[in-house]
């Protein structure tokens, strides 16, 4: 369990300052994975800047933008402004359900004429940075009382449920998962744990039956059995392993991949970028990119055991459980460990919702760590 912190009204930092307390060994391997996407995403275009790698570029410009005002504003801020972000998270969701914008079978984008955002990217970090403000002042006694986890069960659920209805249930589950993820980290009882997962035994059959669309039904047919339908459902996912396989150990060469060159891998440059990672640069260089995913989950680790606040703390475990929930899920995704689902490759695939919500979260890390020394009250003061 975290330990509680006291209350401190320490100085506020200066730039200088916090820049000689950035932590690089974060910073860099963000930066490396970033400059990664953009020499897939060059090859996805057939050695072109368009229609992929320019405006992934682009979009991490802004990103780089987004991360600096997270990491260099005051922590003070976040605290009092965390709920407010949630609550704009959950209205632009709310929105989507109405006016929403409709690619790829799903509902999820808001169209805003110069940008299309997707909320559902942007709740992930929203909801880990209003469930360490509500957390991050609580006592042990506190934490051991259930009616303490309602009104963050609704923070959950309300948000789950807009999510499924789009459809999106990768995104939905990783919500899930995050939340799961925080509630052990503070300490909640370990047998209401076990009490969750006997009921979600219980209601798989009502959920098999009656919430999940027949395309889903028939993404988790083809994961059990992959040849049932090689045309159909199970196309991505045999595209993606004749893809993965080819590159052998050393790849087939920069830009020269015949499943993604050729175009018989879908979703290339977005849910199946780390397959052409693979396929091009071989077992060497999906493994390389493993190891750096790594590396920035023992360095958001890291942050999080070095922060004396247990605000900072909980943003860097949850955000490090986004992370992580981000390409396990699409990883696993690609390599036929588990179903198909629409989740991207986190800093890699190409789209600008990610990308963003991404950076945002890097750099609330960053400030949790630039602040690590710092003691907090509830009120940010």
């Amino acid at each position: 369990m975290i330990k509680q912190t006291r209350v401190s009204n320490a100085n506020m930092l200066t730039i200088p300052e916090k820049l000689g307390r950035f932590s690089w060994g974060l910073f860099v391997p963000m930066c490396i994975v970033l400059t990664i996407s953009i020499v897939v995403l060059f090859s996805a275009g057939a050695g072109n800047w368009k229609p992929f790698a320019l405006s992934q570029l682009m979009k991490i410009i802004l990103g780089f933008g987004v991360f600096f005002i997270a990491a260099f504003t005051n922590i003070k801020t976040w605290i009092k402004s965390a709920y407010l972000i949630y609550a704009i998270a959950l209205i632009m969701i709310v929105m989507v359900t109405f006016v929403g914008h409709t690619g790829m079978g799903a509902q999820r984008w808001l169209n805003l004429g110069f940008i299309h955002i997707q909320p559902s990217e942007l709740i992930k970090i929203a909801l880990v940075l209003a469930l360490a403000r509500y957390f991050a002042w609580f006592n042990s006694v506190e934490l051991g009382q259930f009616k303490n986890y309602i009104a963050p069960l609704l923070m959950l659920l309300v948000p789950f449920g807009l999510i499924v209805a789009q459809p999106d249930l990768g995104t939905a589950l990783s919500l899930g998962m995050i939340t799961v993820g925080i509630f052990y980290i503070v300490g909640a009882n370990k047998k209401w744990f076990i009490i969750a997962a006997v009921l979600g035994l219980m209601a798989a059959p009502v959920v098999w039956f009656g919430g999940l669309h027949d395309y889903q039904r028939g993404r988790i047919i083809t994961f059990v059995n992959p040849d049932s339908d090689v045309q159909g459902a199970g196309y991505q996912i045999n595209q993606a392993k004749i893809a993965f396989g080819s590159g052998g150990m050393t790849g087939k060469g920069y830009m020269k991949g015949s499943q993604s060159q050729q175009s018989f891998l879908p979703e290339k440059q977005t849910d199946f970028i780390f397959t052409m990672l693979g396929e091009e640069f071989g077992f060497i260089g999906a493994f390389g990119l493993l190891l750096i995913y790594t590396w920035i989950v023992f360095m958001l680790f890291w942050c999080a055991k070095m922060s004396r606040n247990r605000f900072g703390q909980l943003i860097c475990f949850g955000f490090m459980l986004n992370f992580f929930v981000y390409y396990f899920i699409n990883i696993s995704m690609v390599l036929g460990l588990l179903p198909t689902v629409g989740v991207p490759l986190p800093l890699m695939s190409f789209g600008g919702s990610s990308l963003l919500s991404l950076m945002f979260g890097f750099g609330l890390c960053q400030n949790a760590y630039i602040h690590k020394d710092q003691q907090l009250s509830a009120k940010g003061s």
